[in-house]
């Protein structure tokens, strides 16, 4: 790591590459670069076999089979695979179900994906939160009928890092005779997941967000009972015809070795990247005492702490004031927006509040040392904030 490099703690917006993962990967550049459906020849071949043995890493990591995962893009084009794909193709065999359930606090691409098919003649029903971020459950069993298409729901908030009921989501969405999906992106290789335990039949999962390379990911599709999808678009008819396109083995093979990591250290990594969580907060309470976190403190993944500054301050300004620190004030999807953040609205943050507020990730690769010095960073930053006259237009 060069000198006088800033403190990254910015995991939810993604991760860095592990250099395990890299490591894996360079053979498929460097010295086996062939096309993995080019099965004709040995190199083909060798590279088709890496592909299927990192697809069965990534299976492992959330109790499926190798053949359930899809591979696409990364999570973005999965929820949108997961979503319009099951939407058109219930509508392609008559099926009457028109209602697509989601809740206010998804990643974009999930509630403007529900929002595209509205004009398809589907009905988005966009359920609130709670104060505390999590799905009142007795609401969705309320909500759920023979209307209900598809419930989407995601694992673990992008911003404010909460962790859904998936297990009661799933089982009411069953009972209901509704698919469910659950877009991962976030919690797959930060907390436990498994397909059968959740009853999933759609999962998405993202590449970088679990210390492997951008531009890969995954959609399970569960196989028993069969998930049908229609796909987004046309093309030779790879990955069992769901998603077109040639495979990129090095990307695969480093979803897989991310995956297969996760699978081994996932609970040692979340012991320890708790305790770097609660070692910042405390440094950071002692500094700044009025200090508040959004969401809830105990259902949520281990890196995550979503913080309110009190002073009315903005938090465009304590990062100003700390370039040290690599933190953000929301999803990296939506930071073009001048807007508060449309999550910390949902779950009743004013605007004022909402627009000091940063959002943590804390990661595999951060240091005792690194908490420390954004802690003491950023509550400085704060203090400079407070004493400064405010010159952003309201």
């Amino acid at each position: 790591m060069r000198p006088n490099r800033p403190v990254y703690l910015d995991n939810h917006a993604t991760t860095p590459l592990d250099p395990r993962v890299l490591a894996a990967m360079r053979p498929w550049w460097e010295e086996n670069f062939a096309n993995p459906h080019s099965v004709e020849h040995a190199m083909g071949r060798e590279a088709e076999e890496a592909v299927e043995a990192a697809r069965a890493e990534i299976a492992a990591l959330i109790g499926a089979e190798a053949r359930e995962i899809v591979l696409t893009s990364g999570a973005t084009e999965s929820n949108n695979l997961a979503i319009k794909g099951a939407a058109r193709f219930a509508a392609a065999q008559g099926n009457e179900r028109r209602r697509i359930v989601t809740l206010a606090t998804e990643h974009k691409c999930v509630l403007e994906s529900v929002r595209d098919l509205a004009a398809e003649g589907f009905e988005p029903v966009v359920l609130p939160v709670r104060p505390d971020g999590l799905l009142d459950l007795d609401l969705l069993r309320e909500t759920l009928d023979e209307r209900v298409l598809l419930v989407s729901v995601m694992a673990v908030n992008n911003e404010i890092g909460v962790v859904q009921d998936l297990a009661a989501i799933g089982a009411m969405a069953k009972e209901a005779g509704a698919l469910f999906h659950t877009d991962a992106a976030q919690g797959c290789g930060r907390i436990p997941l498994d397909v059968e335990e959740i009853r999933a039949d759609l999962l998405s999962i993202s590449g970088h967000k679990i210390y492997g390379p951008k531009g890969i990911g995954a959609l399970y599709v569960r196989r028993r009972p069969r998930v049908r999808l229609a796909p987004l678009f046309s093309g030779g008819g790879q990955e069992r015809g769901f998603r077109s396109g040639t495979l990129p083995a090095p990307l695969v093979v480093g979803l897989g070795e991310a995956a297969r990591l996760a699978a081994a250290e996932g609970l040692l990594d979340a012991g320890r990247i708790a305790g770097q969580r609660d070692r910042f907060l405390a440094a950071l309470r002692t500094e700044v005492p009025d200090i508040r976190l959004n969401g809830d403190p105990e259902r949520r993944v281990p890196g995550n702490l979503n913080l309110t500054f009190p002073g009315g301050v903005d938090a465009q300004a304590i990062m100003a004031a700390a370039p040290d620190v690599c933190v953000s004030t929301g999803s990296a999807c939506s930071s073009a927006t001048v807007e508060p953040s449309y999550v910390l609205k949902a779950i009743g943050l004013p605007e004022a509040e909402a627009r000091a507020t940063l959002r943590i990730g804390i990661g595999r690769f951060t240091s005792p040392a690194d908490v420390d010095r954004a802690a003491a960073s950023l509550a400085a930053a704060w203090r400079h904030a407070v004493q400064t006259p405010r010159t952003v237009a309201e």
